[in-house]
């Protein structure tokens, strides 16, 4: 009986208690909604140009924040940019030290082009 009560209101759509928006001439936003049922987003972003020969790339920087099933709350932090989308949090694990030497040897150390 109860699992089926709470899977009813994992169903029901949540109010929006709060949202905001604003987009700006310059490529530029933010905007935030929070829901009756306590989850939180909140995001900005602005083009940047990563170098003088390529398009700018859109840099944002954001959290949201919801309780798991279990009641445990979650919250993450995050940037998007020209290295890809990178959350952080609590229950997210950290990627181990030989995995980051070997990334930062790669990306040090490029192969060459193949010539043509």
């Amino acid at each position: 009986m109860f699992l089926a009560a709470a899977s009813a209101d994992v169903l029901r759509p949540a109010t929006i208690l709060k949202q905001s928006q604003d987009i700006s001439a310059d490529g530029s936003y933010s905007y935030s909604y929070e829901t009756e049922n306590g989850i939180y987003h909140s995001e900005n972003g602005a083009p940047v140009a990563t170098d003088a020969r390529s398009a700018p790339v859109i840099v944002t920087n954001g959290q949201y924040q919801y309780t798991s099933p279990d009641g445990t709350p979650v919250r993450v932090t995050y940037v998007a940019d020209q290295n890809g989308f990178q959350p952080q949090g609590e229950h997210i694990p950290a990627v181990p030290l030989l995995i980051q030497r070997a990334l930062e040897y790669i990306r040090t150390h490029p192969q060459p082009e193949p010539e043509q």
